[in-house]
């Protein structure tokens, strides 16, 4: 795993950022564009709609009916609030389930000969891909 360490008196700087490693693109708000200009190789997890919404769907039924804290002591919110949030985390999947396809289609754009992409549609093909690939690579991390 990346190590990411935050300098205080540079916000959103990294200090360090392992060159082997491996992270989310979540980290662009704080990292800009240096770790998909540095990428050599681009994990896309493109699971079909029906998929991550069955995902997302049952994750926050099960949390919120069995009360499970998920951090700082919050719980998910009453189940009536996907009609009234509209940053509700399953009309937030809804509504982004596109967004990683253009993030990719930019990137290829830009660096298209420099990055490899590897697109995954559902468990079966990343179960495959893992077990081809990722024999043995925990003992590294």
């Amino acid at each position: 795993m990346p190590l990411l360490t935050w300098n205080d008196t540079l916000p959103g700087r990294p200090r360090r950022v392992l060159v082997a490693g491996t992270t989310e693109w979540q980290y662009t708000a704080k990292l800009g564009d240096i770790l998909h200009s540095r990428a050599d190789c681009v994990l896309w997890l493109d699971h079909p709609r029906g998929l991550v919404m069955r995902q997302v769907v049952g994750r926050s039924l099960a949390r919120r009916i069995q009360r499970r804290q998920l951090w700082n002591g919050n719980v998910e919110p009453s189940l009536w609030t996907v009609f009234t949030d509209p940053e509700h985390v399953v009309r937030w999947a809804w509504r982004t389930q596109g967004g990683p396809g253009e993030r990719v289609a930019a990137l290829l754009e830009q660096r298209g000969h420099d990055v490899v992409v590897v697109r995954l549609r559902g468990r079966r093909q990343v179960a495959r891909w893992a077990s081809r690939n990722l024999s043995g690579q925990r003992e590294r991390w």
